[in-house]
């Protein structure tokens, strides 16, 4: 196929990524990451404590899509999708906004499931997997929700989403009902299918991994026994303390603590012993389903 260049707009409850790939008419199947933008707006924040997004957050997100629509233009993006996930999916003015920015930018922004938001990331398992085969969990940890993936063999199980978030639990948001539906749903899981590796995605996964010491760097793997090191290290401290002793962001440094959470929650039910960080997310699922659609 042609070379063809294209864009990924992810709006998540932490942050909104610009991701931008370009495909070699000279290859198949790998994609040339030329940008990656990603800028903490933190809707999550106002969604799920006041069931909308403040006016300021509004006007903010509004202004970055058309700073995405210009550097669009400047990379001559052929094809683009914008997803919203979790945060979107919850506000009450959820809809209005994105008329408003289809209006002022002409990006089409899609609110969708969390199923979908699964099956997004999912797709993008191919290109980074190299060994198929036994059991893994695909778990992407964002700041609204929570999606799993079973992959046995190769072949996509079944595709789980949870309202449970970085941000939903600093915010308070989680309902006990919605943990005990992830334990409900998981167990089962784990029953049937011995000796599940988790696959973790995220931007706090990928920092945790970074921060480890004891990795298997040529995998890019590490240890749940690691993993729950670095919870107990990180957990008594302050965000302040956070940024300062392991240079995190601000936007880093808090939600950080819930997402190890989460993973060690999964990793208890499922009995999981190790988990493998490719450098992947939603975005990527994104510009893979256009090229995939482009191949056909």
């Amino acid at each position: 196929m042609k070379e063809k260049t294209y864009a990924a707009i992810d709006i998540g409850s932490n942050a909104v990524r610009l991701l931008i790939k370009r495909a070699d008419e000279n290859c198949d199947s790998r994609l040339k990451k030329l940008l990656l933008l990603r800028v903490p707006l933190r809707l999550g924040f106002d969604v799920f404590a006041k069931g909308k997004v403040s006016p300021k957050k509004a006007e903010n997100l509004l202004r970055l899509m058309k700073a995405y629509r210009q550097l669009m233009k400047i990379y001559s993006v052929d094809d683009m999708r914008a997803c919203a996930t979790s945060a979107m999916r919850d506000a009450e003015n959820g809809k209005e906004l994105i008329e408003q920015i289809k209006d002022e930018t002409d990006i089409r922004i899609e609110i969708i499931p969390g199923e979908e938001e699964a099956r997004i990331v999912y797709n993008n398992h191919v290109e980074y997997q190299n060994d198929r085969n036994g059991n893994y969990l695909y778990v992407d940890v964002g700041g609204g929700s929570t999606e799993v993936n079973l992959i046995s063999e190769g072949e996509l199980i079944e595709s789980l989403s949870f309202n449970i978030g970085t941000v939903r639990i600093l915010t308070g948001q989680v309902k006990p009902s919605e943990w005990r539906r992830l334990n409900e749903e998981l167990t089962p899981i784990a029953k049937k299918y011995s000796d599940i590796t988790i696959i973790g995605s995220g931007g706090n996964i990928n920092k945790l991994y970074k921060m480890a010491t004891h990795k298997d760097e040529a995998h890019n793997t590490f240890s749940v026994a690691e993993l729950s090191r670095l919870y107990h290290l990180l957990k008594p401290l302050s965000v302040e303390q956070r940024m300062k002793i392991y240079d995190l962001k601000p936007d880093r440094a808090d939600v950080i603590i819930p997402a190890a959470e989460i993973f060690l929650n999964v990793a208890s039910i499922t009995a999981a012993r190790n988990i493998v960080v490719p450098v992947i997310g939603v975005a990527d699922g994104i510009i893979d389903g256009l090229f995939a659609a482009d191949k056909k």
